[in-house]
């Protein structure tokens, strides 16, 4: 996978590490699921991503998530047919090219600009709620 691979939106195979899960002291997430590269920032030392979670588990009302939509999942390289939520209150940090939790295959797809932009943006305005586990 490129660094170019990596730009928001895309949506990769991930190891995400739950914050319940890091809060118990795991340091592995428990199976490889689809994540979507929220942000890339480059930085002198190295880029970093925050990586939003996807998953079929319908989560609690209390929760910031966002139902994909059918065309969406499929742009996304999804199963168009199962339900699937975007996490947006919870993200992974880590490191392009030194994780060891990133899949090296191809994007399975990509999340549309007009979908995923103004959920990046509601992200931003609510980001010090999010719950950040680092893996840098």
């Amino acid at each position: 996978m490129t660094r170019d691979d990596l730009r928001t939106g895309a949506v990769i195979r991930y190891q995400f590490l739950w914050s319940h899960e890091a809060g118990r002291g795991e340091t592995e997430g428990r199976k490889p699921r689809p994540a979507t590269v929220g942000v890339h920032i480059p930085r002198q030392s190295g880029d970093v991503l925050l990586l939003f979670p996807i998953t079929t588990k319908r989560p609690p009302e209390t929760r910031f998530a966002v139902e994909v939509p059918e065309t969406e999942k499929r742009r996304a390289g999804l199963d168009a047919l199962t339900r699937c939520w975007l996490i947006l209150d919870e993200y992974n940090e880590d490191a392009v090219g030194r994780s060891f939790y990133i899949d090296p295959s191809p994007p399975l797809g990509h999340f549309s600009k007009a979908f995923f932009l103004p959920l990046i943006k509601q992200f931003v305005a609510r980001a010090r709620k999010a719950t950040r586990v680092s893996r840098l």
